[in-house]
């Protein structure tokens, strides 16, 4: 039996770490096959694998740095290190929670909470056009919003744009009840939610009221140029190929446009394109343009919904390389 002793970690983290009923320890404990208990305070790593050990350790040294920084310690956090570490890439937690990007109308910090996140605004605070390409639950969209919020009370921009695609509404929009506002707020009420948390509900109303922000449809974007504006168009796996190349080209002087999108969640008719999957494969290589792409461990939700992205992944490969042997079978 080998055995790692942590003693010169604070008290207040390792209270946060055994949390209610020991769950958090408990996660630790069986992705490493170990035992941890917390004896005259200090806390006692043994098992069987002298590896499994140190990266058990490796692990609460880590969560103790987070906790430090961020004040949290929760079921994501400590997956996410434990998966890091298992990968030997735990140097690389050190690039977040060390930039706080914005606070919430509470006084919250908002930051990035996986190496993936970082990167992500990293690349927006770099390019004057980012795709933020990724399932849900990522922070594609609420870390666009928040990096956008930052700008604007940096007085980089004067003005922010939020548009979505109202794809599911199709020709059945003008029949829905109400004015055009009541008719688009469904297809809005994520980008809506991101800016009320951000700066409260009656600032976010004044600045709607005074046109500083604004959220409206992609179809109302076509014939302007934007200028001073931080521009985030969302949902864009459900653009056409027309509709992208037309926000791509509203973008004007000081201007930054960041473009969120999961492909493996496109709406539109079967027939049609999507403009991001085309918009992805012409500016890879333009420089000013990047990329990103989140995988499940940015996934920030619950954790069941990292499970469920891999379980979808896991049948679309198996279902695509059927297919493949299925074609190559036939052209035999």
């Amino acid at each position: 039996m080998y055995e790692k002793i942590l003693s010169s970690l604070s008290i207040d983290f390792v209270l946060k770490l055994f949390g209610t009923l020991d769950t958090n320890t408990e996660n630790i404990e069986n992705a490493f096959s170990v035992t941890i208990s917390n004896r005259d305070g200090a806390i006692r790593i043994t098992g069987e694998n002298p590896a499994n050990v140190n990266m058990a350790a490796a692990s609460i040294e880590q969560l103790e740095r987070i906790s430090a920084l961020s004040d949290n310690i929760d079921e994501n956090s400590i997956n996410y290190v434990i998966s890091m570490v298992k990968e030997e890439k735990q140097n690389e937690l050190s690039a977040i929670y060390n930039d706080c990007i914005c606070l919430t109308n509470k006084g919250k910090p908002i930051m990035a909470k996986t190496v993936g996140q970082q990167k992500y605004v990293d690349a927006i605070k770099k390019n004057t056009i980012v795709f933020g390409i990724g399932p849900a639950g990522t922070g594609k969209t609420f870390l666009a919003v928040a990096m956008a919020v930052t700008a604007l009370k940096q007085k980089q921009i004067s003005r922010i744009i939020l548009t979505r695609p109202a794809v599911e509404a199709g020709e059945k929009l003008g029949f829905l009840p109400g004015d055009l506002q009541s008719k688009i707020d469904p297809y809005l009420r994520p980008l809506y939610d991101a800016l009320g948390e951000m700066l409260g509900q009656e600032s976010f109303a004044r600045h709607l009221e005074k046109g500083i922000i604004e959220i409206a449809p992609l179809a109302y974007m076509r014939g302007r140029t934007l200028d001073d504006a931080f521009i985030i168009l969302d949902e864009a796996q459900n653009t056409t190929p027309e509709q992208m190349k037309m926000f791509l080209t509203r973008l004007g002087n000081n201007s930054k446009a960041i473009v969120t999108g999961d492909v493996t969640q496109i709406d539109l008719p079967y027939i049609k394109k999507s403009g991001l999957v085309e918009a992805l494969s012409i500016l890879d290589d333009i420089s000013g343009i990047e990329i990103f792409k989140f995988t499940h461990k940015d996934v920030v939700r619950h954790p069941l919904v990292q499970k469920i992205i891999l379980a979808y992944e896991k049948k679309q490969n198996a279902t695509q390389t059927a297919q493949k042997r299925f074609v190559k079978k036939r052209t035999l």
